[in-house]
């Protein structure tokens, strides 16, 4: 998980939350979730957590989507660009999943 941050911080990344999924889902222990300005940038970000990650499952998502995924097992990341985090808005879905502090993380 912690890789996972950096490398987005390292992009750029805005508004990064991660969201602690331990007692919630099956599928991960933790969601990552990043918002970038533009296409470019989700791409730039994908890459780099990909390029960072020890493992990397699958990635979901076109060079230009406005979302794409980074399944890396245990973690599982959500790179959006801004109009599509809000359109989507996945974090209100898990309102109720404790928060990581990410400034832990990056340090």
């Amino acid at each position: 998980m912690q890789a996972a941050v950096k490398a987005a911080a390292d992009k750029r990344a805005e508004n990064i939350i991660v969201l602690d999924m331990q007692q919630t889902s099956l599928m991960a222990d933790y969601f990552v979730i990043a918002s970038a300005t533009s296409q470019r940038q989700v791409q730039a970000i994908v890459d780099n957590i990909t390029e960072q990650a020890e493992s990397v499952n699958h990635v979901e998502g076109q060079k230009d989507s406005p979302w794409i995924l980074v399944d890396m097992g245990d973690v599982i990341v959500h790179v959006f660009t801004q109009e599509a985090r809000e359109f989507y808005k996945i974090e209100s879905l898990w309102s109720d999943v404790p928060t990581v502090d990410v400034t832990e993380l990056i340090d």
